[in-house]
């Protein structure tokens, strides 16, 4: 079974070697901010198990579609269609996310992620350029320098071995991952 985001630490000094957690998307245990956008459980598209998440409605399309900030799009994470899923991390550390996501175009490629309700830096404006129409797995942050993301910069920095929830936020509707 292939996994919805894989978390994969770098190795620290009270880690003898990295570890992996891996989860479903679709196995999410709370949706919260979801009155404009929200995700829906989808099925098809050769999905892990059947079935990925959808940012619904997928008002903007191509680029000529209409952005508007709170409705379609929000660089703030943590402001529109936030997922939680409880995670149990087996050691403290640096985990590098890397989701699953299958990407239309240019206008539905991007997400944020946190952890305990906390949006870091390093979890923000993850983007998909390569893969379009294709299941694609990455982990690269959108920045000033490389717009299409530079690798290595999307993680969660877990303080402690035990339960923690891994949160996902929209940033573009019509964004699905698996």
């Amino acid at each position: 079974m292939r996994s919805a985001f894989l978390l994969i630490p770098i190795v620290v000094a009270s880690c003898a070697s990295a570890q992996q957690v891996l989860i479903e998307a679709e196995a999410f245990v709370k949706q919260e901010k979801a009155t404009i956008c929200s995700w829906k459980i989808m099925s098809g598209l050769d999905a892990s198990g059947g079935f990925y998440l959808e940012a619904v409605p997928d008002t903007r399309v191509t680029a000529n579609d209409k952005l508007i900030k709170g409705e379609n799009f929000t660089d703030q994470p943590g402001e529109m269609a936030v997922l939680s899923d409880r995670v149990k991390f087996p050691a403290a550390g640096r985990y590098f996310v890397w989701v699953r996501a299958y990407s239309k175009g240019p206008e539905d490629n991007r997400i944020h992620v946190g952890l305990n309700g906390e949006w870091p830096e390093s979890g923000k404006r993850m983007q998909w350029c390569e893969g379009k129409n294709a299941w694609t797995r990455a982990s690269k942050q959108r920045t000033a320098a490389q717009h299409c993301g530079e690798p290595g910069k999307i993680w969660l920095d877990v303080p402690a071995a035990c339960e923690h929830i891994v949160n996902f936020s929209l940033r573009e509707d019509g964004f699905r991952f698996d």
